[in-house]
């Protein structure tokens, strides 16, 4: 508490808890009984109170108030921890075949024992994990990579479903995971706003619900009204509530976490035999698409957990669960037009716009057509009405032409000949499938696109500059290109986009100017992945970087030059010597120069030990992420490659390693090494 405040009397404190016992009962009772105990103005009133209490007398303000529902915290990187417990995956199989060997060697491998299954629903979101304590939420992480998430604490306080303090009773240590999904209605709503205001609409609800977790601001995650659905309850093995009946089995579990405060969905059901799973997959299979929320499939567990530890788990899954995924939905929907969108590279695609259909839990407008080859493949004609799925349930997808519905008289879709935004005519390198526009200084998707790229978080990160500021910055006439960039001022900055979202004020320009200060720092390599040249990956910008070592050697290199950079090829070579020879872009580069950017290469190895050493990396790691892995591999003078073949020096072995990579090492004959291995290769004073 500030030294300076003045502290909260005693009515603020009766009041503060009052209006907390009130707010938790009412949401309660909406998010989790479907009953209003008061209207919205008189919920809204009474959380605005409790706000400005907190705000007034901040040490009243406890990590379980229901205030924290409105969001408000900013975290501008989410910090990564290792999970309690690994977050395994689950095996998936389209197959009942599958389902019933499953059944079968489960049956197996328990010999007489006696158990029965759960069979449940298999949400189509974002899996978490919970931590309580004591009976409040402590922590939210992501999956991640199964033994690595973010934490994203502040933005799950915002989601109604996820209670903040438990009621009844409760383990006083224990992680309940689930599923983070967008409700349908809420996913259209957010939509039909977003539409409203020019903004590009969402794709589907599993992706808006990803995007929405890792949002900066909390208070923006709350707007999504996102649901929680608890699926499991994890308690740590020793925990003396393990031998309770209420612990004993897993549906005991989630109807144990119902009763603590947790909106555990019903649609779960104990089942004793294969036929009862069969009929609880065929049910939901045709009933999916009444459900309010987004499903792809039905997990299947063995309901007793005192026999999970007997089953085991594989490298990737318990054996004593599994799902099945319901096969992708195909509908037929008439072909509008076709249009055409530009990317920041140039590459021009084409889209199916459809008469609006339902599929797979949203309405689908528009699905790539990929290139001249896939429409000619299908052949579409116009006025066709086109068979569409969901890859994977996600991205809709055209997979086909109803023929039996094609117009007399339709004739074939001719592909594009010049681009849709500049006019410019379009090429198609030999043996490549996609059409692109050369114009890429003066098409203005492409000079968008590259402004993102330019500032994305991989080459700059210049993050006080999105997609809108960027784009009102182009509006304004003081930027064109990445190097009017660093000509921006606070003067010319402050007031833009007056009464628009994207508007900057002082601090916002304060802001800016700073994180481009800042990016004055990125190394060389980065600049020039950021410089956003045709073919150049952030592998490629390093490999050039560190072979040529400054700006001057790379734009004097001929292609021979170029190509014999090693995992340069000879494409590559021509887009790199093509950029430099164009005197915009080496006008612009010495502009960056002149704005103090990196371009001279910094040898950041702090050892030899690797030296002519190949090394491929695989699974997780306790020490390293991946990154950071193979960064510790380049800077011990070492390679670190992708892919296993007979140059390979060694595997170096995660936790969760693929089997196929195992497999190769072992029949090629390359030594597997373990991750304690590699940091006695370094030596004990080796940086990581």
């Amino acid at each position: 508490m500030d030294l300076f405040s003045t502290p909260a009397p005693e009515s603020a404190r009766q009041r503060v808890a009052e209006l907390t016992r009130l707010l938790d009962h009412y949401n309660h009772e909406y998010y989790m009984n479907d009953r209003s105990l008061v209207s919205d103005y008189e919920f809204d009133a009474l959380l605005r109170e409790l706000v400005d209490l907190e705000h007034q007398y901040p040490e009243l303000s406890l990590p379980t108030s229901p205030a924290r529902r409105v969001g408000g915290e900013v975290n501008k990187t989410f910090r990564q921890v290792t999970h309690r417990f690994p977050m395994l995956s689950l095996g998936n199989t389209y197959s009942i075949e599958e389902i019933e060997e499953f059944e079968s060697r489960t049956r197996k491998l328990l010999d007489g024992i006696p158990f029965s299954y759960t069979c449940e629903l298999k949400y189509d979101g974002v899996a978490i994990g919970l931590t309580y304590r004591r009976g409040q939420l402590v922590q939210a992480v992501t999956r991640g990579n199964g033994a690595v998430g973010d934490d994203i604490t502040a933005n799950a306080r915002t989601i109604a479903t996820i209670p903040l303090r438990l009621q009844g009773e409760w383990p006083d240590d224990f992680e309940a995971r689930g599923e983070v999904v967008y409700p349908f209605d809420a996913f259209e709503a957010m939509n039909r706003q977003r539409e409203a205001v020019g903004e590009q609409p969402f794709a589907n609800p599993r992706n808006a619900a990803s995007g929405s977790l890792k949002l900066q601001d909390s208070a923006e995650c709350a707007k999504r009204k996102l649901m929680f659905c608890m699926y499991f309850m994890m308690l740590p093995p020793d925990a003396p509530e393990g031998a309770l009946p209420q612990y004993a089995t897993h549906s005991a579990r989630l109807a144990t976490a119902g009763q603590m405060g947790f909106k555990v969905q019903p649609y779960i059901k104990e089942c004793a035999t294969i036929h009862d799973i069969k009929d609880f997959i065929d049910h939901w299979d045709r009933e999916r698409w009444n459900l309010p929320f987004g499903i792809d499939g039905v997990v299947i567990k063995v309901n007793q957990t005192s026999l999970w530890d007997r089953l085991g788990t594989t490298a990737k899954s318990p054996r004593w669960a599994i799902a099945y995924k319901f096969k992708a939905e195909r509908v037929s929907t008439p072909l509008i037009d076709v249009s055409y969108q530009v990317g920041r590279t140039g590459i021009v695609t084409p889209v199916a716009n459809l008469q609006p259909v339902w599929l797979g839990g949203t309405t689908v407008r528009r699905a790539t057509l990929n290139n001249a080859d896939f429409i000619a493949k299908l052949g579409i004609h116009h006025g066709d009405s086109l068979l569409v799925e969901k890859g994977g349930e996600i991205i809709p997808k055209i997979v086909g032409v109803d023929l039996d519905k094609r117009p007399a008289g339709a004739t074939p879709v001719q592909y594009a000949t010049v681009c849709p935004v500049c006019g410019t005519t379009l090429v198609r390198p030999e043996g490549e499938a996609g059409h692109y526009c050369p114009n890429q200084d003066g098409c203005l998707p492409q000079i968008l696109g590259h402004l993102e790229h330019f500032v994305s978080r991989r080459a700059m990160d210049i993050d006080s500059l999105g997609s809108e500021r960027l784009r009102l910055l182009y509006d304004a006439g003081l930027v064109r290109n990445v190097a009017d960039i660093y000509s921006l001022t606070r003067q010319s900055l402050v007031g833009l986009g007056e009464g628009t979202a994207s508007s900057i004020q002082e601090k916002g320009a304060d802001n800016i100017l700073k994180a481009l200060d800042v990016s004055k720092a990125v190394p060389f390599e980065r600049v020039l992945f950021a410089l956003g040249i045709r073919y150049v990956g952030e592998v490629g910008a390093r490999k050039l970087a560190l072979h040529f070592g400054n700006i001057d050697a790379l734009m004097a290199a001929t292609v021979t030059d170029l190509a014999a950079v090693e995992d340069v090829g000879e494409v590559t070579a021509v887009a790199v010597f093509d950029y430099f020879n164009n005197p915009a872009h080496r006008l612009i580069v010495e502009r960056l120069r002149a704005a103090g950017l990196q371009m001279q290469a910094v040898d950041n190895r702090v050892g030899n030990q690797l030296q002519g050493l190949t090394i491929v990396v695989s699974g997780v790691f306790q020490h390293f992420s991946r990154d950071e892995i193979k960064a510790s591999i380049q800077q011990h003078g070492g390679k670190a490659s992708g892919s296993i073949s007979g140059k390979t020096s060694y595997l170096l072995a995660g936790d969760n390693m693929g089997p196929e990579k195992r497999k190769k090492a072992e029949k090629l004959g390359v030594p597997i090494i373990s991750e304690s291995d590699y940091e006695r290769m370094i030596g004990a004073d080796g940086q990581k």
